[in-house]
């Protein structure tokens, strides 16, 4: 696998991850502390869609990394209107989620062969197990920022892992859609890219800005 990358897929990148960033803020809508009971299974699911639609309109590693990076400049820029530190449980825990659905992801990559990759079957089961790595990943946050993982009330129990099942579920269809929808992006005229990139970018920040004085 390349891990360059053309300036002319910079554009795709741009669009998905100021989607990506602010699709996140409206699922954690107020969203202060601790992910709420099953969003943090469904942010799973969108996170691997937008992961997925990168990687099948790029194919470079590097695209994925440029992809989290822009989810999680949006994500700072949330905190910065919340009045909330970096080192928060709804901001460096979630860039934490990013990058180890991220890391799943390319682990994946790996262990599936380009052959089953082509096959609509062999793209859900990798989204499943995509996902069922990035949850059980996710727990060692702690070690990362210092912020233990959200719990099941009453419980010791880690969310990520008492809703894994939902991940899994919602992954198993995100990914094979994510490709799906990346690989006809990627025909999308650089042109035209490059000149919607930096609007999406813009109006993604404005209306985050919006919702949170509303």
């Amino acid at each position: 696998m390349n891990l360059g990358i053309k300036k002319s897929q910079l554009g795709l990148i741009l669009v998905l991850g100021s989607v990506w960033g602010f699709s996140e803020a409206g699922l954690g809508m107020g969203l202060r502390s601790c992910a709420s009971f099953v969003s943090g299974a469904i942010m799973t699911g969108v996170a691997l869609f937008f992961i997925a639609a990168t990687w099948a309109s790029t194919r470079k590693l590097l695209g994925i990394v440029l992809l989290i990076f822009i989810a999680s400049l949006f994500k700072l820029f949330d905190a910065f209107l919340l009045s909330l530190p970096v080192l928060h449980g709804a901001v460096a825990n979630p860039i934490f989620a990013f990058i180890m659905e991220g890391a799943a992801f390319v682990l994946l990559l790996f262990v599936f062969s380009q052959k089953l990759r082509e096959k609509a079957a062999g793209q859900a089961l990798m989204g499943a197990m995509a996902a069922l790595v990035a949850v059980n990943l996710f727990p060692l946050v702690k070690f990362a920022t210092g912020i233990p993982a959200c719990v099941v009330p009453g419980t010791g129990y880690p969310l990520s892992l008492y809703y894994a099942p939902l991940a899994v579920a919602l992954s198993f269809v995100t990914v094979p859609a994510g490709l799906w929808v990346g690989e006809r992006m990627e025909s999308i005229g650089a042109k035209v890219r490059f000149v919607f990139s930096p609007a999406a970018l813009a109006l993604g920040l404005a209306l985050m800005a919006v919702l949170r004085l509303i």
